[in-house]
């Protein structure tokens, strides 16, 4: 049987790619793959029970029906500022326009109304004019959080309807390679040796899938540019220290240089009353975090990522980000956290020192020591300057209390030379999603899906 479509990855670029096919009702025989469980037997036994992770392969935080975004917690950013490159491929305009488009039928399926960041435009002003004081740079963005636990019921409604249009669906089913003839592509080849053929071919396999695109696209002779690499901690601390930030505008991405190096220090995926946790990446334990729909804690988590460009011959920007993680998991058997005022004295936490402190971890399997021993130095100068500057408008934030939990680490594949519609230089095949290294989020990913779709569709 030759597919019409074969789509690798059932994160948030499959699914609409999947959803925009299926919904133009051309007859289309359509397959889904993904290396990780369907979606109502995603399971996290580290978050649920609250162990150590058991080493689940695949993990289910990463893979599976609805991907790592958008199984977990579900911040779309509805702003072509953030969240990736595709501004790049087709402009602002028409990008804004998809995301959208996309927008819609997130709601279509349950999102909620509410956006933060629409109605408070004075208090937004107030908040950039206090960080531009403090040298940082609020990137102020819409945003509309579905929430972990929502975010489930959503991907199984839209497994549903693709059920429905005959979509076929097939977890559990780690793809290979790529196959390729006389210059376009055939299908693709599982792990288990089985020739799945199609016309076209739709690779999106998000970033826990970023490194065996890389591997493939450098077996098959396709050009790539090397993204930065984007290394840092997770920092927790009480949630009223924020909450005059995430009460206006939820989720605060600021910018910051830092003074000693000029490196660019960001804060991404903060989780106003939310949880940290561990995430396996093929038994590569880091750190993330979410927010749920409903459950609350007192503590607020975001993440603070450096971006550092490397020079020639350096080529391997995710195998350099699990180099440092392994020494976190080496000196700590996972995550490791530590207090800042012990990071800014020079010695490890303990458990009695974690226990002292004011912000009881929500990641209570992370082990108490010594960042300084993992994270390179001037990775470690580059956070602590930015937590001063955010204390200037946040005070608090630079707190011996505020915690930090190591390693965070974004395995942005290198970014394949594709074109505006997102095809590569094999015919037929496209590539979209974080794990090409063309987005950086849920709502991009989900758009990068629907412009490969549409393209498909007017070649059929």
């Amino acid at each position: 049987m030759v597919w019409d479509v074969v789509i690798v990855g059932a994160g948030p670029a499959g699914i609409f790619a999947a959803l925009e096919l299926a919904g133009a009702r051309r007859g289309l025989k359509i397959v889904v793959l993904d290396k990780g469980r369907d979606i109502e037997a995603r399971r996290c036994f580290q978050k649920q029970e609250h162990r150590q992770c058991v080493g689940c392969a695949p993990c289910s935080t990463l893979c599976g029906w609805g991907g790592a975004g958008a199984f977990s917690d579900g911040k779309m950013t509805l702003s072509t500022e953030v969240g990736g490159h595709l501004a790049e491929y087709i402009g602002k305009e028409p990008l804004q326009a998809l995301l959208d488009y996309v927008d819609g039928i997130y709601l279509r399926f349950g999102a909620p109304e509410r956006v933060y960041g629409l109605d408070r435009e004075v208090e937004i002003e107030e908040i950039r004019k206090k960080a531009v004081l403090a040298d940082l740079k609020l990137v102020p963005a819409p945003i509309r959080h579905l929430g972990t636990g929502r975010c489930g019921q959503i991907m199984q409604k839209m497994r549903e309807e693709l059920a429905a249009a005959g979509v076929v669906v097939r977890t559990g089913t780690p793809v290979a390679e790529l196959i390729v003839r006389d210059g376009g592509i055939a299908g693709v080849r599982t792990t288990a040796g089985e020739m799945i053929a199609g016309r076209f071919v739709v690779v999106c396999p998000g970033r826990e899938g970023a490194e065996w695109l890389k591997e493939e696209a450098v077996r098959l002779g396709l050009t790539m540019a090397i993204n930065p690499v984007d290394l840092g901690v997770r920092v927790e601390l009480p949630a009223p220290v924020m909450a005059h930030l995430t009460d206006v505008v939820y989720e605060s991405k600021f910018i910051y240089h830092s003074r000693s190096f000029d490196d660019r220090v960001r804060t991404f995926c903060m989780n106003p009353y939310g949880e940290v946790v561990m995430e396996n990446n093929e038994g590569l334990i880091t750190v993330n975090g979410h927010t749920h729909a409903e459950k609350k804690t007192a503590n607020t988590n975001f993440a603070l990522l450096v971006s550092k460009n490397f020079t020639e011959p350096f080529k391997e920007p995710i195998a350099y980000g699990k180099y440092v993680a392994r020494l976190a998991n080496l000196l700590g058997g996972g995550v490791i956290v530590q207090r800042l005022g012990d990071l800014i004295a020079g010695q490890r936490s303990t458990p009695d020192r974690i226990r002292k402190g004011l912000v009881t971890p929500t990641l209570p399997e992370a082990t108490p020591g010594d960042l300084s021993l993992v994270l390179p130095y001037r990775f470690l100068k580059d956070v602590v300057e930015m937590l001063k500057a955010m204390d200037a408008i946040a005070p608090g934030v630079f707190s011996r209390n505020t915690l930090l939990y190591g390693v965070e680490v974004k395995f942005y594949s290198s970014r394949l030379q594709l074109k505006p519609d997102m095809e590569a230089e094999i015919e037929n095949l496209f590539a979209v999603g974080d794990g090409a290294g063309v987005t950086r989020g849920l709502m991009q990913a989900s758009a990068a899906g629907v412009l490969a779709a549409r393209t498909i569709l007017g070649r059929v």
